[in-house]
């Protein structure tokens, strides 16, 4: 049997930070290292990973063994976890990532109800040791893409910054964010008339509503769009929904994912997810 058929199709990554530095009152860059790193190369703008976190008072997370079938077998392994022994993991961008120095860096929002990850972030020092799962990028421009549409909340902040940062030289984007308020815009500047970034305010409204509004009232550029929407779920439903039933996007050039679903953990989503499946499973039986 090859190696290649040996190997789990799911390996972990081992990672310790490195630094970790403020780039908005609420926004941190954590620098984790790590031989593991070496291999996690500077893929799709979009790449992520899934970070667990030690329990309290461990140094390391408690891994579920990794498997050589399907993801949604693993999944399915993780939830099934006791509540005390599961190590909470949440989904995160890589911001940038530097195989040459088997480093990478993860931008974490601090949210007021803050999640075990923003938690974690918020206290985390040199030494600190969290295991990652990916990386997996979703960025994927079609041929004949006349400019992109990119939109999401602060979740989505370092994606956006990172597809910014890498469009070709001739491409087109217009950028809507939400967030809090000014404190939380970093700079997307310096690519001229190519890349139109609009801030949206969330004022005290709820998430999500700001920035659907600015997309329907916006005059966008005539041509061919790719939309690339992240963030909270019923976000990225609304905005996804206005773009195909009220601009006529084409659903195949938008690529949409929801970063968090507000009011519900990672792992009720995991279940509700799993659920889903099965359903689908029996019903194709």
């Amino acid at each position: 049997m090859s190696t290649e058929a040996t190997r789990p199709r799911l390996a972990y990554l081992t990672a310790s930070v490195r630094s970790v530095r403020p780039v908005t009152p609420r926004l941190v860059r954590v620098t984790f290292t790590g031989p593991d790193l070496a291999h996690v190369v500077d893929g799709a703008p979009d790449q992520y990973v899934k970070v667990f976190f030690p329990g309290p008072g461990a140094k390391a997370p408690h891994l579920p063994p990794t498997l050589t079938d399907d993801a949604m077998s693993w999944y399915r392994r993780y939830l099934a976890m006791p509540d005390g022994v599961r190590p909470a993991m949440r989904t995160y961008t890589v911001r940038h990532a530097r195989p040459w120095a088997a480093e990478l860096d993860i931008d974490f929002v601090l949210h007021d109800d803050a999640g075990p990850g923003s938690r974690w972030a918020a206290t985390a020092r040199p030494g600190d040791e969290v295991a990652l799962l990916g990386p997996h990028g979703l960025y994927d421009v079609p041929t004949g893409t006349s400019w992109q549409l990119l939109v999401g909340d602060e979740t989505a902040v370092p994606a956006i910054a990172a597809i910014c940062e890498r469009l070709p030289e001739h491409a087109r984007a217009v950028v809507f964010v939400e967030v809090a308020d000014a404190a939380d815009e970093i700079p997307l500047a310096g690519y001229g008339d190519r890349v139109d970034v609009r801030w949206v305010h969330r004022a005290g409204a709820d998430v999500g509503e700001a920035v659907l509004s600015a997309v329907r009232e916006a005059t966008l550029p005539t041509g061919a769009p790719y939309a690339w929407i992240s963030g909270e779920a019923g976000l990225v439903k609304h905005v996804r929904r206005h773009l195909v039933r009220e601009r006529g996007v084409d659903k195949r050039h938008i690529t949409f994912t929801g970063y968090w679903r507000r009011g519900r953990s990672e792992e009720d989503a995991g279940r509700e997810q799993l659920r889903a499946h099965d359903r689908a499973s029996e019903s194709a039986s």
